[in-house]
C-alpha cells in the first residue's frame, strides 16, 4: 500500500493539512464523529484546546480498534461551534496534534456549526483512514 500526500505548487501552501491524499492497494476505514466524551458519555474539558485533545484521543482510539495508526489518517472533517476560537488556539491545537499524531497531516476541513449533538461539545471530528 502507498499513501501519497499531494500539495500542488499552484495552491497556497497548506498549514496543518494536506490538499490531497491518494491511496493505492488499501483498506478504507470510516471514523464516526467524535466529541470530547469520556467513557461515561460526559463531555470533558471547558476550552476548545482541552476538548480537542479528548476528541483526537477518542478518534485515535476508534482508529486503533480498527487496526489503524495515526499515520493512516487521510481525511478529517472538524465541526466547530466557534471557528474563530479554534483558529485563535491553532498553535496549542497544533502542539497536541504533533504529540498525538506527528508531523503528517491528512486532508482537512473545518466547518462552523451552530451546535453539536452532545450538549457542551465545542467540536466534533470525523475521519477517513487508509490502512495497508
Amino acid at each position: 500500500m502507498t499513501v501519497r500526500r499531494i500539495n500542488p505548487p499552484e495552491l497556497a501552501p497548506p498549514i496543518g493539512f494536506t490538499h490531497a491524499v491518494v491511496a493505492e492497494g488499501s483498506t478504507l476505514v470510516l471514523l464516526a464523529g467524535q466529541t470530547a466524551q469520556n467513557v461515561d458519555g460526559e463531555i470533558v474539558g471547558e476550552t476548545i484546546v482541552q476538548q480537542f485533545e479528548q476528541v483526537l484521543t477518542n478518534l485515535l482510539a476508534a482508529l486503533a480498534a480498527a487496526g489503524g495508526a495515526p499515520a493512516h489518517l487521510a481525511k478529517l472533517t472538524i465541526y466547530s461551534v466557534d471557528p474563530v476560537d479554534y483558529r485563535d488556539h491553532a498553535k496549542e491545537i497544533g502542539r497536541i496534534w504533533h504529540r498525538l499524531v506527528g508531523r503528517d497531516y491528512p486532508a482537512m476541513t473545518l466547518i462552523g456549526v451552530t451546535r453539536l449533538y452532545d450538549d457542551g461539545a465545542l467540536l466534533e471530528i470525523e475521519g477517513t483512514a487508509i490502512l495497508p
